[in-house]
């Protein structure tokens, strides 16, 4: 059998609807071509600690067009594979005046796709996508982009394919024991998490953008000051967030960014200008790169905004970029604060935050998590702080709400847009969200303007533990509620600035979301995946649609199954 010279891709990232941008890991330093029926790109590979990269920029596309492509490396086809039954690769331009459809999730592992691992893990509702799209008229109604909100792979809870190999490198006895240590294991845990026959087919056809979240990195990242104090003083650490966050940008970042955007990036600029006959090497370059973004956060932005048709798409970082000094504590620091309030604006008929964690949690939680950052900061004294500080990184209290600062500026940026003070009032003002490992849509209480809805969907496949789903479920709602916003009063923490409350969820299932404009209102649908037929193959199953309507009081209405089936008009 040959060995393909690919290891990873086709991977289909930023897509306009005049061009589009395709990742690779090669085997070898090479020269990349990716062909269409009517022309042909080539990037040369740069190399990070022994590995092969490229990506090429495919120009001159025609707008709302589905073109199949093909990938050679060094003159040899290495995509699509020959033997597979699954579509040749297409990339789809976006199209001027068409609505925006959107797919959205978090927190998926990488275990096998067999009967253990479907047991232990569920059925991961990607590939179930995956293999229901490949059947499919290709580009008909599919996603315009695939939003990838973190954990898209586990560097401190590994699998046994991950552990395997680490211990045929160094004695996994020893600290970082089972977590990540270094480029080399985090380039191999892509390679798990990427390599699937379905989902690779997948990325390499439907454009794709990514934030990372804590476990990206490891569980809590960033959760305070004590926090980052202690990880700092394990002798692992440096090599690990310098892994993290270099191992991030090639992965993950880079094909977020436009090719105006790439130009203005500092590694990206070194590979570009690169004119000599030899392959660059970044290595050394990307992880001081890795190293100053951890030491001065505000160096280097991770976040990106992208405006569709009727609809702008602002992805927030809220891990790298926290202020953790207790006297300035934020989930976002001042510099990225103000990134985000230029760009929250209306004139758009949906405006769509992505955050990694939700901005709006149950409203039980959100309290509990301002009353630890209260007691943790010393509204109860030194005793409380010490208790507080255990529960946050014990119970993972360090979402929005324990960062009660930055809550409150961007629900007042959220208000001002909503009110028509920031532009022409949109339809909704929408936060997609993962994390918390269970699915649910809530609305802020309004009786005019624009409605703030918060969506969840979480996990695409890690299911919460069953014990640890009656514990969220019993603190976010009920008479939990009303118990936990009086221990955050009686901290000293002032009620919020507004209040909402759940229309559908939560549902613990693994699924993926969608996000469809429609002429009735924003439609959402989360679907999970489940085995059918012999041999057992997974197919999408539906678990909760809803059709948030434009302005007004009206509570959203959950869509019949028959409206849930319905495919949008695409023109």
């Amino acid at each position: 059998m040959t060995t393909s010279p690919l290891i990873l891709g086709p991977i289909l990232r930023y897509v306009d609807e005049v061009s589009a941008s395709i990742w690779v890991e090669t085997r070898e330093s090479a020269t990349v071509t990716v062909s269409t029926p009517h022309r042909s790109a080539t990037a040369r590979t740069f190399a990070v600690h022994g590995h092969h990269y490229a990506l090429v920029p495919v120009e001159g596309l025609a707008p709302g067009t589905v073109t199949p492509y093909t990938v050679e490396v060094d003159g040899t086809r290495a995509w699509p594979d020959v033997d597979s039954s699954l579509p040749a690769s297409v990339i789809s331009t976006l199209e001027p005046g068409r609505p925006l459809r959107l797919l959205f999730g978090s927190c998926r592992t990488s275990v096998p796709h067999d009967k253990t691992g479907n047991h232990t893990h569920g059925v991961d509702a990607l590939r179930a996508f995956a293999l229901q799209l490949s059947a499919t008229d290709s580009g008909a109604d599919w996603p315009d982009l695939m939003l990838f909100l973190g954990d898209q792979v586990y560097a401190d809870s590994t699998s046994a394919a991950m552990q395997q190999f680490i211990s045929a490198r160094r004695d996994i006895r020893e600290p970082p024991g089972k977590e990540l240590a270094d480029y080399e294991e985090y380039a191999h845990l892509y390679r798990l998490a990427w390599t699937d026959e379905a989902n690779r087919w997948l990325l390499s056809t439907v454009s794709s953008a990514m934030i990372f979240d804590d476990h990206d990195v490891r569980d809590d990242w960033n959760a305070s000051l004590s926090w980052k104090r202690t990880m700092e003083s394990k002798p692992w650490w440096h090599e690990r967030i310098v892994a993290g966050l270099a191992s991030y940008w090639v992965h993950q970042h880079l094909g977020n960014l436009s090719p105006a955007e790439r130009a203005q990036d500092e590694i990206w600029r070194r590979i570009a200008d690169h004119s000599g006959e030899s392959e660059l090497d970044v290595g050394e370059v990307l992880d001081e790169f890795a190293a100053r973004c951890d030491r001065e956060p505000k160096s280097y932005r991770w976040s990106f905004c992208r405006d569709f048709t009727d609809s702008r798409l602002i992805v927030l970082d809220s891990r790298a970029s926290r202020e953790l000094d207790p006297s300035r504590r934020a989930l976002v620091d001042e510099e990225e604060t103000a990134w985000l309030d230029e760009r929250m604006r209306g004139g758009v008929r949906h405006l769509l935050i992505g955050t990694s964690l939700p901005f709006l949690l149950p409203p039980g939680l959100h309290h509990v998590e301002a009353w630890d950052e209260a007691i943790s900061e010393g509204a109860w004294g030194r005793l409380a702080a010490v208790v507080g500080e255990r529960l946050r990184q014990a119970f993972d209290l360090e979402h929005w709400g324990a960062f009660q600062r930055s809550f409150r500026q961007v629900a007042e940026m959220a208000t001002e847009v909503a009110d028509g003070q920031r532009g022409e009032a949109p339809d909704t003002v929408t936060f997609l969200s993962g994390d918390v490992h269970f699915s649910y849509i809530s609305e802020v209480e309004r009786s005019s303007g624009s409605r703030i809805v918060q969506a969840v969907c979480s996990p695409i496949r890690n299911p919460m533990h069953v014990v640890l789903r009656t514990f969220n479920a019993v603190l976010a709602y009920g008479i939990a509620t009303k118990l936990a916003a009086r221990l955050a009063r009686a901290a000293g923490v002032g009620d919020p600035p507004f209040h909402w409350s759940g229309i559908k969820g939560p549902w613990f299932d693994n699924c993926l979301a969608s996000v469809v404009e429609t002429p009735e209102g924003l439609r959402m649908r989360w679907v999970s995946g489940a085995l059918h037929g012999a041999p057992l193959r997974p197919e999408s199953k539906e678990l909760a649609a809803i059709t948030v309507d434009p302005r007004g009081s009206r509570p959203a209405r959950p869509s019949s199954a028959a409206q849930s089936r319905r495919r949008p008009n695409a023109k």
